[in-house]
């Protein structure tokens, strides 16, 4: 059986490197504990790429765009999924000063952050894979470039957990992470019998706390509550692709539970078809979409908390024929380009 407690501790260098970045840091972190033919999934547009150009493909262009970049997890997970993979599950904010610009979004000289969820399989003591989002529109909307429909949730820095203890230092509680995971997989279930039965059968204050947040990507928000997690995500969601959980037996989950936090990647995890009207804005358009989305729930008195989800909602403007990167660098076009004049402290 696998070690979790120590499982967790696994990127524990890389986490420290990437605190306190240098390209020669994160460098000989990285080879220390990733294969070189690792499959890295990354998030729309980077796509994917292989272990050995991890750095210099992806995690180089953020460096040079905030020099003094750090990467703050607030939590850390491990466990097994369904298919006897073992994967180490990362939630957290990279921080930095904005001074040149990261995907044509233009720099703004001042304090960035940028939500991330990241996924590893681990085989042998290796990272074998890897399945990320980083919540690049939220990057967008700090720099006055989001080019789409604005959100009905909350946007803003999204915070850890509210009881400080995600990143998971106890040994691992098998039966609380048995407990943990059942609960959030038969919220699942219920959830998914609506809309083909009502509402009620969801049964949503069973399952989730009445002071809930729901903590969505830049684009949905975070909403607050039952009442407000349904108002600004769930019917809006439900109204635009009312064939949600459709397709279920076509895709492949990772569940695994550490304690009280839960988490799910899939890639993709959801298949469904934008029938209607009522989703961010985006016209109904009859196409088949799939979903990548990487979440984590913490359980507290048998009720879920706190969810955090993030989604590439990037490539689901892709999948619809809406290039949002480049209708955002035609907004841009009036606007000057390049680096800002304010200097971060720390050389690239």
């Amino acid at each position: 059986m696998t070690d979790f407690s120590s499982l967790r501790a696994l990127t524990s260098e890389l986490n420290a490197a990437m605190y306190n970045w240098s390209e020669a840091g994160v460098r000989t972190a990285l080879n220390a504990i990733m294969a070189r033919d690792a499959i890295v999934h990354m998030c729309h547009p980077f796509g994917d790429t292989t272990g050995d150009q991890y750095y210099d493909t992806i995690l180089a262009q953020l460096h040079l765009a905030l020099p003094d970049v750090e990467r703050r997890p607030w939590i850390v997970m491990a466990g097994v999924d369904e298919h006897g993979f073992d994967w180490i599950g990362v939630a957290g904010t990279y921080l930095g000063t904005f001074v040149r610009p990261f995907l044509d979004i233009q720099p703004t000289g001042h304090l960035a952050h940028m939500r991330f969820h990241e996924y590893f399989r681990i085989e042998q003591g290796q990272i074998v894979e890897v399945q990320a989002i980083w919540d690049i529109p939220e990057l967008m909307m700090q720099a006055g470039a989001w080019p789409m429909a604005p959100s009905l949730g909350r946007e803003g820095l999204i915070p850890g957990p509210a009881t400080c203890d995600g990143l998971q230092t106890e040994n691992y509680q098998h039966d609380a992470s048995t407990a943990s995971r059942k609960l959030v997989l038969n919220m699942l279930t219920a959830m998914s019998r609506h809309p083909k039965e009502p509402p009620e059968a969801m049964e949503m204050s069973r399952y989730w706390h009445p002071k809930m947040t729901w903590y969505g990507p830049a684009g949905i928000g975070t909403n607050r509550g039952i009442s407000g997690f349904r108002h600004w995500h769930q019917m809006p969601f439900l109204m635009g692709m009312p064939d949600r959980g459709s397709f279920r037996d076509e895709l492949t989950y990772h569940f695994f539970a550490d304690g009280p936090y839960v988490a799910v990647t899939g890639w993709p995890n959801m298949k469904q078809t934008l029938s209607h009207d009522g989703w961010m804005g985006i016209a109904p358009s009859g196409r088949m979409i799939t979903l990548r989305s990487l979440d984590f729930w913490r359980i507290e008195n048998g009720q879920i908390r706190e969810n955090w989800v993030l989604v590439d909602l990037l490539d689901v403007y892709r999948q619809l024929g809406v290039d949002v990167l480049g209708r955002m660098r035609t907004f841009n076009k009036a606007r000057a380009t390049g680096p800002t004049p304010i200097a971060s402290e720390v050389a690239s």
